[in-house]
């Protein structure tokens, strides 16, 4: 039996910038993984991190969002100069294209309802044709404007992954991969983590399972609803740079290809591609920036995001069980400040974030009717 201060479950990107923030203060920490034969979302996602038009309605989660993006350049510094990682983030802004009068006025009184929500600190611009044309001189004739915030970006998320896991190992964290929980008990003040025919124990818990947080909350008294999310993406091959800024659907990356996505689909734990979808991504693509319709595709694929009833994240820690929190939420890379900075403290006995009532998942009922999420559309 394996002992230490606190077990992760989970070994994405929320558990590991869970599990590096903990590492901080010197607690000896196990992160259990099930592995990369997982529905893993880490492995799969668009890479953004991604603030406006986020949180209409629940400022707590715009305010949450936008002090995560603020905090990305102190994590990326730091996992640089902790494992030499450079995660490629970048940070200029990025655009939200709209092709109709329609959506650029249902893009603009939306911003401003999320502004005056927050209560003002949330810079953003609505360009029409003439003025994106300055700044995205590649778009499509039927592109009418953006919206455009300086507030947003794009990193490399598979090294966003490595540097954690880098990270955390060089903390002297133990990481086991090929480790599955299939339950935990608690008794006498300390949880003990069922996998395979191991036990692991320590007297503080965070689930950060992923789609597994739907099994595993209940048996420490907390509730995750979570739900499959099917995004599909694309990656052409790589070009001279066309692309400064991502927008809300495509990305330059750092090697020159051209990112494309992301589809928003119920379709349970398949995470396969489907060439009606991958063609409708191509289609809005090439209306975006006909150049992109010159270059071939190499790689699609498809990934299931962890989404809640209301796609926003679920922080709470167990009544029943003190010591076992559940953290769990589709925006792994936008958040990885949040959890490394502002979660890990509050697991490791600091007090609350002021957002952090409103995300507990006593707003779900017991029994999830499975209503679909509506705000957000992006998994970052």
């Amino acid at each position: 039996m394996l002992a230490s201060d606190v077990i992760v479950v989970g070994g994405g990107l929320v558990g590991t910038a869970v599990a590096y923030g903990l590492g901080q203060s010197g607690k000896k920490i196990t992160v259990l993984d099930e592995g990369d034969d997982a529905f893993r979302a880490s492995r799969g996602n668009f890479g953004l991190i991604w603030v406006h038009g986020k949180g209409r309605g629940f400022p707590q989660y715009a305010r949450w969002t936008r002090e995560s993006a603020r905090q990305w350049p102190a994590l990326a510094a730091r996992l640089q100069r902790e494992t030499g990682i450079d995660v490629q983030v970048r940070q200029a802004g990025a655009f939200n294209l709209c092709f109709s009068e329609a959506e650029l006025e249902a893009r603009a009184e939306r911003l401003a309802a999320v502004r005056d929500e927050v209560g003002g600190d949330y810079p953003y611009e609505m360009l029409d044709r003439a003025a994106l044309l300055q700044r995205l001189p590649h778009i499509g004739p039927t592109v009418l404007g953006a919206s455009y915030s300086p507030m947003d970006g794009h990193v490399n998320p598979l090294k966003l992954l490595r540097a954690l896991h880098t990270a955390c190992s060089r903390q002297g964290m133990v990481l086991k991969t090929g480790h599955g929980v299939q339950r935990i008990t608690h008794a006498d003040g300390l949880f003990t983590a069922h996998s395979g025919g191991q036990q692991f124990r320590a007297p503080k818990l965070v689930l950060a399972a992923g789609l597994g947080n739907a099994r595993l909350a209940g048996q420490v008294g907390l509730h995750a609803p979570v739900r499959p999310n099917r995004g599909q993406l694309l990656i052409t091959e790589r070009c001279e740079k066309i692309l400064d800024h991502p927008t809300g659907h495509i990305r330059q990356t750092c090697e020159g290809g051209i990112q494309i996505g992301e589809s928003m689909e119920d379709a349970g734990f398949d995470d396969s591609t489907t060439n009606s979808t991958l063609a409708e991504l191509s289609r809005r693509a090439i209306a975006s920036f006909p150049v992109i319709g010159q270059l071939n595709v190499v790689r699609v694929w498809g990934a299931l995001r962890v989404m809640t009833p209301d796609g926003y994240p679920i922080y709470q820690e167990s009544k029943s069980c003190p010591g076992a929190y559940v953290v769990t939420c589709h925006s792994g890379v936008t958040l990885a400040a949040a959890h490394a900075f502002r979660i890990a403290p509050w697991i490791d006995g600091s007090a609350a974030p002021e957002e952090l009532d409103a995300f507990t998942g006593d707003r779900f009922p017991a029994a999830d009717p499975g209503a679909q999420a509506l705000d957000h559309h992006h998994a970052h």
